[in-house]
């Protein structure tokens, strides 16, 4: 028998929403969200209509309705069986571990402005080596994931200091910057106009919902600390509404405040946060203070890794105590934090970051994996909308604390349409955006469908392994 950690309730609202937050908020998405310019509010109405309120509901009625440990894996093993539920669990782990490359860029580029002085000799900038993203990113994931080895405590504490000093406050700061830009009457980079509000329906425009419903996903994540949260089946729905709200007015004013003084086609999509600050405090005479901002920034983007490092770890573990995975990935250490999960997705990770050694611009390297990333987690949320769906028809008279309003034909509502959309956009990811500088495309598609079959294997293989080897009767994925 592992232990799963301290039983000490931890957790309250406020500490359950910062939680909440640094697992999706970032100023990392801003510069990806102000490359599309006015139209990031339509893209950003769509995203919560279709697929943020949508998740925020469902969570909300299945941690209340099941507050077990796993998050994602007890809600779909009730529904749908334990195998099922490994494989949604896996595929929340998995995501993860794609994605933190491109928080780890994030970082790197961010970082470079702090030590950019010393190497001006260089031929291009820090933030554009490939070689120094690649060694600065390795350096800090390896950094993080120490730090998880001492379990929640300290995870979570830095977690909710590191989102309130390092992204809600920058976050803060650059709307401020903007909105005085704004109404001093100073010049603007984008069009306020119904015709740069509501982009032209193409391919493209759908191409570009892949990476904005990834800057929304990750609401869910609190879950998985729900046996360290007070009274979990009021605190986490309260919790749920507040981080949405917050997480959906920093976005979309964020991401304005950036494309006001960056033109969409100059903003990059590892710095264009530190472009905008740049800007801003240069032309206000306080670039004095720009480290210091790339030091808070550095230090959200830092907690908002350290989430997603311990997070799905956390409930990939409930999976391997329930014999989804081999029995050395159920083994936790003193701290009750799962370090041979945590060790393989560093491990892991640390061979994703390659990637931007071999791909055309940083830019691409990072769009790559973000499509990735998006693929995987929207499966992953397939699995839970129909859940949902099926714990109502199944499981109606389970006590819940909130339920998503309506009833069956209400739940059916909110989860297809999330279903629906996680689908769709799945689909459209596979499709190269015209923006970015491929040279093959042929070789876009062909690495994107072949690593979402490489990270589905895994699940499929160790049950048919245990059936084989044990003869052992498992229910079917």
């Amino acid at each position: 028998m592992t232990k799963s950690g301290s039983s000490v309730r931890l957790l309250g609202t406020f500490m359950l929403s910062m939680v909440s937050i640094s697992a999706i908020i970032s100023l990392r998405n801003f510069q990806f969200m102000a490359a599309q310019g006015y139209a990031i509010i339509f893209y950003c109405f769509l995203a919560a209509l279709f697929f943020f309120i949508p998740t925020a509901l469902i969570a909300a009625e299945l941690v209340s309705g099941w507050p077990g440990k796993g998050g994602i894996y007890h809600w779909v093993t009730q529904a749908f069986g334990k195998s099922t539920g490994g494989f949604a669990v896996w595929l929340e782990w998995a995501e993860g571990v794609v994605w933190m490359p491109t928080a780890l860029s994030f970082i790197a580029v961010t970082f470079a402005y702090f030590i950019q002085p010393f190497f001006q000799h260089l031929d291009i900038p820090l933030a554009k080596s490939p070689t120094y993203l690649f060694a600065t990113m390795l350096i800090i994931l390896w950094i993080m994931t120490l730090i998880n080895c001492f379990g929640i405590k300290i995870s979570s504490r830095f977690s909710a200091f590191g989102v309130l000093l390092g992204s809600i406050i920058p976050s803060i700061i650059i709307i401020g910057l903007g909105l005085y830009w704004l109404q001093s009457g100073r010049p603007l980079e984008i069009a306020f106009s119904l015709d740069a509000l509501i982009p032209e329906f193409s391919f493209n425009t759908m191409i570009l919902s892949t990476g904005i419903l990834l800057s929304f996903s990750g609401i869910e994540v609190a879950a998985y600390h729900i046996q360290d949260t007070k009274n979990p089946k009021t605190t986490f729905p309260r919790a749920t509404f507040i981080s949405a709200g917050l997480i959906l007015t920093l976005y979309a004013l964020g991401a304005l405040a950036i494309a006001y003084v960056i033109p969409q086609k100059d903003i990059t999509l590892t710095g264009g946060v530190m472009q905008a600050f740049e800007h801003f405090l240069k032309a206000f005479h306080l670039e004095a203070w720009l480290p210091a901002m790339a030091g808070m920034i550095l230090l959200g983007a830092m907690a908002l890794l350290n989430t997603w490092i311990l997070g799905p770890s956390k409930g990939l573990l409930v999976s391997a105590e329930a014999g989804n995975l081999p029995r050395l990935f159920s083994h936790v250490n003193r701290f009750g934090a799962p370090t041979p999960i945590l060790i393989a997705q560093a491990m892991i990770a640390s061979l994703l970051c390659s990637v931007f050694l071999f791909m055309p611009s940083v830019n691409s390297s990072y769009w790559i994996l973000i499509v990735l990333t998006s693929q995987l987690v929207l499966l992953m949320y397939f699995l839970m909308f129909m859940s949902a769906i099926h714990l109502r028809i199944k499981e109606p008279n389970t006590p819940r604390v909130y339920k998503v309003p309506g009833g069956l034909p209400g739940m059916i509502c909110v989860a297809g349409i999330g279903a629906l959309a996680s689908l769709g956009t799945f689909l459209v990811g596979f499709i190269p955006p015209s923006e970015l500088a491929l040279a093959d495309k042929q070789f876009y598609i062909t690495f994107l469908a072949t690593s979402v079959i490489v990270f589905c294997l895994p699940p499929f293989l160790w049950y048919a392994w245990k059936k084989f080897a044990h003869h052992e009767e498992i229910d079917p994925a």
